[in-house]
């Protein structure tokens, strides 16, 4: 078995015939397409039946809802692919985008490649991790379905069922345990807007959460990174105030341009608790008044 793509579902009646009839139509022969139910109350599951009884690449898992990282574990404990990739079931795939990237993968353990309208990567190896974290900017893309990872990856990863913001917590052990790393131009993943996700809905736990996953994530923090990792914890403290957890770091502010520049003016001489005050009461003073 060439590629196992792994499916979870969960209240998705209204988008899943596109995401599945999306990775059919990829031009293969070699694969298995598994749709993880995670105890969908709608209509989902027997969608999922459906599809599995008109193409025997299709399996279906029906399992009780655990959550995103428990469907993905549920899909990846019975993938039978060398390869292994994930789709969100209101996204879609564009076609035949897995056959010529898996001809990539023949050298590369873990590669990723681009999301339509939101993501463009160049064609690029790199052999340390680090340089891809940091030079490839993948900190700002840990999304785990805009990827093929080899499957020998996840002998003892798992994605952990007690977080959010999971893709950020599991990322950094897969790039660990990858040799070669690459991104290519080609191919398209197409991500759907979820109002009602994580991402968009996060509060200031979650986004504590999400800036712990990073600050834990073992891998090295440059200027860049590290003014990304500013936005959240200013994020995280208008929301829960406490304590700062983002060390402070003088930035080479001559780098940047613009509005990064002078955050990081503003970081060296006035410091992250000050900046936190200041976004706070610059955010509070053009909210409109609620009476």
């Amino acid at each position: 078995m060439k590629l196992s793509i792994i499916i979870p579902v969960y209240r998705t009646e209204a988008t899943l015939h596109k995401c599945v009839e999306s990775v059919l139509n990829q031009n293969l022969d070699d694969f298995e397409v598994i749709l993880v139910d995670d105890g969908s109350p709608d209509n989902s599951p027997q969608i999922c039946d459906d599809w599995a009884a008109k193409d025997a690449h299709i399996r279906v898992i029906h399992k009780p809802n655990g959550g995103l990282s428990n469907a993905r574990n549920a899909g990846l404990d019975k993938a039978q692919g060398d390869y292994i990739t994930f789709v969100d079931s209101d996204d879609y795939i564009a076609a035949n985008t897995y056959a010529p990237l898996l001809q990539y993968m023949e050298d590369a353990d873990l590669l990723e490649y681009s999301i339509a309208n939101r993501l463009s990567l160049p064609d690029c190896i790199y052999t340390d991790a680090q340089k891809y974290w940091l030079q490839g900017q993948a900190y700002r893309h840990t999304y785990a379905c805009n990827k093929i990872y080899k499957k020998s990856l996840f002998c003892n990863i798992r994605y952990p069922e007690d977080k959010v913001f999971e893709d950020v917590y599991t990322l950094p052990h897969l790039l660990e345990a990858a040799k070669t790393i690459r991104t290519c131009s080609q191919g398209y993943y197409h991500y759907c807007y979820n109002p009602q996700s994580i991402t968009a809905n996060a509060n200031g736990k979650q986004l504590e959460m999400l800036l712990d996953a990073h600050l834990n994530s073992g891998m090295p923090i440059d200027d860049s990174y590290y003014l990304y990792l500013l936005n959240i914890q200013i994020d995280v403290w208008e929301r829960l105030g406490g304590d700062i957890k983002l060390p402070f770091r003088n930035v080479h502010h001559q780098a940047f341009r613009g509005t990064q520049k002078l955050k990081a003016i503003t970081n060296n001489i006035l410091g992250i608790k000050i900046i936190c005050i200041i976004s706070k009461f610059i955010h509070q003073f053009r909210q409109p008044s609620r009476w």
